[in-house]
């Protein structure tokens, strides 16, 4: 099933910054869920508002908690690590920010209902930044775009027709590589090292 955006139009990257930060404000805020009794902030985001690249993780852990920023600690490490080894620059190529805006107690996967509370703000970000490429990073990631049948090894490294005028696709998440040594072909940093060659393919293709 395709999603439907509600279209905010920004002309230009002052405009969306604008518009991100009145978003962040009301996230910052924000009690929808018990999560907010928990969090030391909210992590809404990282990176350019006029990004090519949006990705998209599960949640913020202690490290993210403690920084308000996402994918910092040893799972940001090994994220900048497998973009630059495709050719990707997580400075000017990103916009990145994660499903849910909270940390979750013992870093366990967000509830249903916390996805919910959540997603206005989600939307929100894909709406105003309008990326060319979303990249779902983990399952609870794809969860919110696709039927919770479907799991990510099935589908991870394939372009995903969920919006009309963005590609998507799914990847593994660093902090599911940062337990997989191994780079031998068939393994998951081999799998991610060529789904993020294949995105920078695309990013050029659609970039010219």
């Amino acid at each position: 099933m395709k999603h439907l955006l509600s279209r905010v139009v920004c002309k230009n990257s002052d405009e969306k910054q604008k518009a991100l930060a009145e978003l962040q404000n009301i996230c910052n805020q924000c009690k929808a869920c018990a999560l907010c009794n928990t969090r030391t902030c909210t992590v809404f985001s990282d990176g350019k508002a006029d990004a090519p690249i949006m990705l998209i993780g599960e949640s913020p852990g202690p490290d993210e908690d403690a920084a308000g920023k996402p994918f910092v600690g040893r799972t940001g490490q090994l994220l900048n690590t497998f973009l630059a080894e495709a050719g990707l620059d997580r400075e000017n190529d990103f916009y990145i920010c994660n499903t849910i805006k909270c940390k979750t107690p013992q870093s366990r996967v967000p509830t249903n209902e916390e996805k919910r509370a959540c997603q206005p703000y989600l939307f929100g970000q894909i709406s105003i930044v309008r990326p060319k490429i979303i990249l779902l990073c983990g399952t609870t990631a794809m969860h919110t775009f696709v039927d919770e049948d479907l799991k990510l090894t099935d589908i991870r490294g394939k372009w995903l027709n969920i919006f009309d005028d963005i590609e998507v696709m799914a990847i593994f998440p660093p902090s599911y590589l940062l337990r997989q040594h191994s780079t031998e072909p068939n393994t998951p940093r081999w799998f991610t090292k060529k789904d993020l060659e294949k995105v920078k393919a695309t990013l050029d293709d659609l970039t010219l």
